[in-house]
């Protein structure tokens, strides 16, 4: 049901869009900004308070590819502060699905980054909202030049992308300056699938290809969950997902993914412990 319910959505995306000629880029009409509709809709209107000193967020200020741009979401609490971060919502203002991704940290997850490709439509704003463990929401936000890139065709072909379909690939980099139980690592989870926005046209039949996009990704240490990822068709291809985190001492690092039409892709690999 969730399934036919994101694709229908898309799809009508796509049909208003052609059908009216609609511009979604406001940037060159700031009265018709979309956050506070966003806001209202994804948040239910709940106040934001300035992020500064919470998150800060990287962006390329000119994409070089509209279909693979980097972002970077840097957490900034000082150490004094008790808080705890519980999750960061990424928007992309003017994509047709604008809530690229939600990030939600375990209970026990100390991250300090998190690093994903995403696709951007037209020039927009791009918000990172953090919501915090005394329940406030802060929000920081940057300017994007970008266009096109929900509609770019896939980089390989339909049976190329079927055929890796779901594989996962792990990369754990270290401080070699830093004792292994303390120090922060690096990981960087890559998983093979299209990803497709619905928003892309087959070019032998001219017709557009179906969303079908992973949807969910969580990783755990052992048994305790670091990070779950809620994703939609503003991810680019093959997602990509890097954190910084500060490891227990778990023995395992252990990935799950699942996308729109129902696939589960599972893998484990042992913590590397050696300087990197």
């Amino acid at each position: 049901m969730r399934t036919n319910l994101r694709r229908s959505w898309v799809a009508s995306v796509i049909l208003a869009m052609l059908a009216l000629g609609v511009e979604t880029s406001s940037a060159n009409d700031p009265g018709n900004d979309p956050w506070p509709d966003l806001v209202r809709d994804a948040f239910n209107g709940r106040p934001m308070a300035d992020g500064a000193g919470v998150l800060a967020i990287d962006m390329p200020y000119r994409a070089e590819d509209a279909a693979i741009v980097p972002v970077t979401l840097r957490l900034t609490l000082p150490p004094e502060d008790m808080r705890r971060v519980k999750k960061i919502t990424l928007v992309i203002d003017e994509n047709p699905a604008p809530v690229a991704a939600t990030f939600t940290f375990g209970p026990n997850a100390a991250i300090a980054a998190i690093s994903t490709r995403v696709r951007v439509n037209s020039y927009t704003n791009v918000h990172a909202v953090a919501e915090l463990s005394d329940d406030k929401l802060y929000v920081v936000k940057t300017f994007v030049k970008a266009s096109g890139g929900c509609s770019a065709p896939a980089a390989k072909s339909a049976d190329d992308a079927q055929a890796s379909l779901g594989q996962m690939r792990l990369r754990q980099f270290a401080q070699p300056a830093e004792a292994p139980a303390s120090r922060w690592r690096d990981v960087q989870l890559m998983i093979r699938h299209p990803n497709n926005s619905g928003l892309q046209m087959d070019q032998v039949t001219r017709l557009y290809v179906p969303a079908f996009f992973v949807q969910q990704v969580k990783l755990w240490q052992g048994d305790d969950l670091i990070l779950a990822v809620d994703g939609g068709i503003s991810l680019s291809e093959d997602p990509n997902i890097r954190f910084t985190y500060r490891p227990t001492s778990a023995e395992t690092l252990r990935a799950e993914a699942a996308d729109t039409d129902n696939h589960v892709f599972k893998r484990e690999w042992p913590v590397e412990r050696s300087e990197m």
